[in-house]
């Protein structure tokens, strides 16, 4: 699969996750850091293959997510004869008091709780491995968290509980404790928090069209790879997608109206770099995991009610590019009431954001990539 040694949150956790006795994890993680890979190898060697039905159990916050894992067990696991994956999304409609012969089920809250509790299809006194991945945005979705605390409770004592955050506020350490008993924890320090393989930079724009200008000269002049280009809502990705198409861009736009096989046929055009740019709202900062993205432009900043900056979601788009300590860039297109937002998230990681002159050609060329 490419991996030659094992990074930093694979060297710390897979010990304690492949411990006899199994231990419990909460483990703060980036995206990119090879997470998945360590839950899923911890998922793999606990499965019998011959035990027909589920005994590893995935919670993901979106069906984007329970997809992408389900992927990589399916990698891992290729050479594990006779083990397989099922996943509890919505529209995977399987019929009440259906025998599920999976060992391993990947889903979202909702789907899951009613698949145990409503349809009776997974049997949760016989779960060995449960895992919350991405707990910080499943508190922040309603009733996931409600929803994870019910499941956890049906599983048995000798279940193995693994927790991954990417972000730890006090909200998701509650939520954390309350959900994993007697854990080991893994903690970076705030400053690991940034992604230092992801050179920063911003431009100041008077208004949404200086903006596009400014994103065209960028993307005429390094265009590598593939870009995501953030909005904050969903008449900008609208009107940017149009404006990009007409000046012959090929690009798609990524938005939260769309159907789930929709989105997922979206992702995986990108994926297979059919469009070169992807242009989306929130709905796809998290768990989107395209190794040739090399650019991320926010073309709106990420801000929470009053004006606040989402430092958690600015850490999160960004991280879409510079991947397993690739090198990536990402774009800032602010206003100049935005600076002091901007300087906020500055602060607020420790990192270096410059400013870019999008008017001076030499300059981007400049830019090493």
């Amino acid at each position: 699969m490419g991996f030659n040694r094992p990074s930093k949150i694979q060297e710390m956790a897979l010990p304690m996750m492949l411990a006899h006795p199994p231990q419990n994890l909460i483990a703060q993680s980036q995206s990119g850091t090879g997470k998945t890979a360590a839950f899923v190898l911890a998922m793999l060697s606990r499965v019998n293959a011959l035990e027909l039905f589920p005994q590893c159990l995935c919670l993901a916050p979106t069906y984007e997510l329970a997809l992408q894992t389900g992927r990589v067990v399916e990698q891992m696991g290729k050479f594990c004869v006779d083990v397989q994956v099922m996943y509890a999304i919505r529209g995977n409609r399987i019929p009440r008091g259906t025998d599920i012969t999976k060992q391993i089920i990947i889903g979202t809250p909702g789907t899951v709780l009613d698949w145990c509790f409503k349809l009776k299809l997974i049997d949760l006194t016989k779960i060995r491995v449960f895992v919350l991945d991405e707990a910080d945005v499943m508190i922040d979705t309603q009733g996931f968290s409600d929803h994870s605390i019910r499941i956890q409770r049906a599983l048995p004592s000798e279940c193995q509980m693994l927790l991954f955050s990417a972000t730890f506020e006090d909200s998701v350490w509650h939520f954390a404790e309350r959900i994993i008993p007697d854990p080991n924890v893994i903690k970076l320090r705030k400053e690991e928090l940034t992604l230092n393989n992801i050179r920063q930079y911003y431009v100041l724009c008077e208004h949404r069209k200086d903006k596009y200008q400014a994103l065209c000269n960028i993307y005429g002049s390094i265009t590598i790879g593939q870009a995501i280009i953030f909005c904050q809502t969903r008449r900008n990705a609208k009107w940017l997608t149009v404006e990009m198409i007409q000046d012959g861009h090929q690009v798609s736009l990524l938005s939260g109206e769309l159907t789930v096989e929709q989105r997922a046929s979206i992702i995986q055009r990108f994926r297979d770099g059919k469009e070169k740019v992807l242009i989306t709202t929130n709905v796809c900062a998290r768990g989107i995991d395209v190794k040739q993205v090399t650019i991320v432009v926010n073309f709106d900043l990420p801000v929470k009610q009053g004006e606040e900056p989402d430092y958690e979601t600015y850490l999160h788009r960004i991280g879409r590019t510079g991947r397993f300590g690739k090198k990536g860039l990402a774009f800032n297109m602010i206003e100049v009431d935005e600076l002091p937002s901007l300087m906020k998230i500055q602060d607020h990681f420790n990192s270096s954001i410059k400013q870019l002159n999008a008017e001076d050609m030499d300059e981007i060329e400049k830019i090493d990539y």
